[in-house]
């Protein structure tokens, strides 16, 4: 499945559905973090996803973070809120969904990386290496407050 992400585009398609979802904000002993190149959208993004019955925030941060990289986290804090009505993202079967999403602070405690199916590269970028890879904007508000370790939890 292919997705395109619109973000404050006035020609963007009307969103048809809402997904719970989450990211991890996950720094390793030398303060890289930890990213994934999207299979759906070619993008370098936080690893994270659908939330599912049955489990708490946090067990699906854990769950999606092993899932698309190999590296299992221990969640330590919340970065923040995301649900930007201005952010939609189309997937080739019709479903347009607004963007909500939960974005975790978390350390890795075990595994090593490896791709999924949703992601074709598992990388620990240095902060200095971050400008030089292609983020989507959302993305890239979610890191900013992630390495904002004075400030409360954003919220949109």
């Amino acid at each position: 499945m292919t997705r395109t992400d619109y973000f404050n585009d006035p020609d963007a398609p009307r969103p048809n559905s809402i997904v719970i979802a989450v990211s991890a904000f996950v720094l390793d002993d030398e303060e890289r973090l930890l990213m994934i190149r999207r299979t759906d959208n070619g993008y370098y993004a936080l690893p994270g996803g659908r939330h599912e019955l049955g489990e708490t925030m946090t067990q699906t941060v854990v769950r999606e973070t092993k899932e698309e990289t190999g590296i299992v986290v221990e969640v330590t804090g919340l970065v923040g809120i995301y649900s930007n009505p201005d952010h939609v993202m189309a997937y080739d079967d019709g479903e347009v969904r607004q963007e909500f999403s939960i974005c975790f602070r978390a350390r890795a405690v075990a595994g090593a990386p490896r791709t999924s199916d949703e992601s074709s590269e598992v990388v620990w970028v240095p902060r200095a290496g971050l400008s030089d890879i292609d983020v989507h904007p959302s993305i890239r508000l979610r890191i900013d407050h992630g390495f904002r370790t004075d400030a409360p939890p954003y919220y949109t």
